[in-house]
């Protein structure tokens, strides 16, 4: 049960303004007690009520963790000239403090509030000087008003401290008049938590903001969670109706007005009316309307000349193409767009080499992939520069978005595009924009990984078009033959189980008892028995753990907690920082978990500066500033980034991936525990994307039946998107 102090602000020891989290010393009935946490910024000889629980801090003893924290306008005359002179307030110091309370004594407050005019009675404050310190006590007094007002409906400091810096003096008039607009303005507030002050302000249940934000809640959360491009009406009135308790009736003549007014769009989907949010639905037609042009403007090399060149490639590098990959690198040399899928082993990576080949002009040629991991594999294997989609579009943070579009297109005579089944519709929009037409557009990627983590099919629905050129690879190459990884990956893709400890000896299962005996092994092969069977270095980069759920004894946080503790142990307090319930330490393995445009990176080794850091970029922390609360990671494509205190609640450690968060990445040994769960969770799409992340390793730990379910287990979530269906429009229009 929380408990309450109450008393007055000595004075700041640390704050972080990035987030709000402080030390500060509080006087109280004769004490000097430290109080931590997030809190609004406090001055010295302010009277505060703080709520939370006391700890023992091994360092510097009895704290109060605080809650939550309320302000009490200072009484006394010596309170108010604290206050007053604290430095908060523009203008006035300790001497101006004193002279404006001798003034207006108990009524100080009122006047600043009231009537601040008065103050040019003082003798060396003029006007604009008197201008300065009304406005600056305004700002003060309207930032504290709103982080009362906040807090007793039981929003956390941080959050309230946010949101009154979002809307300053204007937060208690924006959240009366709609408290819903947090939810569009505010980066943390959901509908529940503006549903509950929305209530508790008196709005009405069945009230039109109510149901029009909470329409919209369900619709964005089932494209961030689901990935959906849009909800069939009848689904979206259904949950909707859950979350709001209404009935589905209620609803129906709100989003009526919300399709009218423009905020929703409505389209008929494969005979079921589907609804959109407006740039979704604007995305997939803009992809769809630019594929199309790409298409039509091929630019076509003669059948023989290239027939010629694959002979040569052939020769040089003594290899035979079988006809199905010969068909794929003519077919890009004839298509404006062409599709190129297979899963592994089946030679996408020697076919782009060869296409690179024949097309010449390698300035003219840009390669590109989701993520850096990707990237980097994809130039490792064709010895040219390739970058992620983000860095190849340049992102600008002073401009707020990318610098390559349809005005300052990318300078290529050809685009090659790796791991396509990551791009969701939102990037994808973006890439093709930056394409100028007559350019040659080659996707490649594998059908039978997981979709994007973000909204939409891409991959899947061009494939299910009949609009653009693809070829899937299905042979696996002479040299992968014996390997069991590349063998296990096409029998479970089969619906087969894989082939278990074979003599080949690079897939492997250990069988366990429980979820708890699985994560012991984990870490025993991770710490000890992999590193012989490797290598050192291996043993730190090249394996990685991981798991098809977050939660539980083999989930991610708690696989990573133990996998820290047995590889990288505390050394020393300097050497390591806590943030919220995680403990970072230097050389710790971690991983950025949102999209940041505006984080700053550096590269040592050629002086290159930017900005962007993106959802699954994997790094090292080098060093820990515990004073300056920072700490620096160093990402695989060398780039080092800098983390203030706030932003740390953007890594996580990577010990432990979800097999969500590896795509794209490839590993020289991957450990897995597979111990059952929830069957919709636990499906063939995700057991084959996690097998095809290894390179050298697979060793699966858990129970045989776990595996059999998943392979056996094909259901999938189907997406709801129409990309689709807009590409089969444009070709329609094009034959009509």
């Amino acid at each position: 049960m929380a408990e309450e102090l109450r008393g007055v602000v000595s004075g700041t020891l640390f704050r972080n303004s990035e987030n709000g989290w402080s030390v500060i010393e509080v006087r109280s009935k004769g004490d000097l007690i430290t109080v931590v946490g997030t809190l609004p910024e406090l001055s010295a000889g302010e009277h505060c009520i703080f709520s939370g629980n006391w700890v023992q801090h091994p360092q510097f003893g009895r704290q109060l963790q605080a809650s939550a924290c309320s302000i009490e306008t200072p009484t006394s005359l010596k309170g108010i000239e604290r206050y007053l002179g604290s430095g908060l307030i523009k203008g006035i110091g300790p001497s101006t403090a004193r002279l404006i309370v001798e003034a207006f004594g108990q009524q100080t407050l009122e006047v600043l509030s009231e009537t601040p005019e008065r103050l040019r009675e003082i003798s060396g404050i003029g006007k604009v000087r008197s201008r300065q310190i009304t406005q600056s006590y305004q700002q003060q007094f309207a930032l504290r008003k709103s982080m009362v007002f906040l807090q007793s409906y039981g929003l956390p400091i941080g959050l309230s401290e946010k949101i009154s810096k979002k809307y300053k003096e204007r937060a208690e008039d924006i959240i009366r008049k709609n408290p819903y607009q947090l939810i569009e303005d505010i980066d943390g507030v959901g509908f529940l938590t503006a549903d509950r002050i929305a209530l508790t302000l008196g709005f009405p249940e069945g009230g039109d903001e109510r149901l029009r934000a909470g329409l919209i809640y369900v619709l964005r959360e089932s494209s961030i969670s689901s990935g959906h491009s849009y909800i069939p009406r009848v689904c979206l009135l259904r949950q909707a109706s859950g979350l709001l308790r209404c009935q589905p009736e209620l609803l129906d003549p709100i989003l009526s007005s919300l399709i009218l007014g423009h905020e929703l769009h409505s389209e008929d989907i494969d005979g079921e009316e589907g609804i959109f949010l407006p740039d979704a639905y604007r995305c997939e037609w803009s992809i769809a309307k630019k594929l199309n042009l790409l298409n039509n403007f091929s630019q076509q090399m003669m059948v023989e000349h290239v027939a010629g060149q694959i002979a040569k490639f052939e020769k040089e590098h003594d290899i035979i193409f079988s006809p199905t990959q010969q068909q794929a690198i003519i077919q890009a040399t004839q298509s404006g767009v062409l599709l190129v899928t297979g899963g592994p082993g089946t030679g996408k990576t020697t076919l782009i080499n060869c296409i690179i080949h024949i097309l010449g002009h390698d300035e003219d040629i840009l390669l590109a992939a989701p993520t850096g991991r990707a990237a980097k594999r994809m130039s490792d294997a064709t010895g040219k520069e390739a970058k992620t989609i983000h860095r190849l579009l340049e992102f600008s943070g002073e401009f707020g978005g990318f610098m390559r579009d349809d005005e300052n297109p990318l300078d290529c005579f050809c685009l090659i595009v790796d791991e396509v089944s990551m791009v969701d519709i939102y990037l994808m929009r973006s890439l093709l924009r930056a394409v100028k037409i007559g350019t040659r557009l080659i996707m490649v990627g594998d059908k039978d990984q997981l979709p994007s983590v973000g909204p939409g099919n891409v991959l899947g629905d061009m494939l299910a078009s009949s609009l653009i050129a693809q070829v899937r690879l299905t042979e696996i190459f002479r040299q992968d033959e014996k390997s069991m990884i590349v063998q296990n990956a096409h029998r479970i893709n089969q619906g087969l189980m894989p082939t278990l400890n074979s003599k080949e000896g690079d897939f492997f299962f250990e069988r366990s008892k429980s979820p708890e005996e699985t994560a012991k092994t984990i870490v025993d092969l991770c710490q000890r028995r992999l590193p012989k069977f490797l290598n050192d270095d291996l043993a730190y980069k090249g394996i990685q753990v991981l798991s098809p759920t977050k939660k539980g004894a083999c989930g991610v946080h708690q696989l990573n907690i133990l996998l820290q503790s047995a590889l990288n142990p505390k050394k020393s307090d300097e050497h390591e920082m806590l943030y919220a319930e995680t403990t970072f330490r230097c050389w710790d393995k971690v991983i950025h978990t949102r999209n940041n445009y505006m984080l700053a990176w550096r590269n040592l080794s050629n002086d290159e500066e930017g900005q962007g850091v993106f959802n699954g970029d994997v790094g090292y922390i080098t060093s820990i500033d515990k004073e300056g609360r920072s700490l620096t990671v160093l990402y695989d494509d060398e780039r080092y980034v800098d983390y203030e205190y706030a932003k740390l609640e953007e890594l996580e450690l990577a010990y432990c991936l979800s097999v969500h968060k590896s795509q794209g990445s490839a590993f020289e040994a991957v450990v897995m525990p597979v111990v059952g769960g929830h069957h919709l969770l636990l499906n063939r799409n995700l057991f084959y994307t996690a097998v095809t992340r290894a390179k050298k390793l697979v060793v699966l730990v858990g129970y045989e039946q776990a595996i059999y379910s998943m392979v056996q287990n094909n259901h999938s979530q189907k997406r709801n998107t129409a990309l689709c269906n807009r590409l089969s429009e444009v070709q329609f229009a094009n034959h009509s």
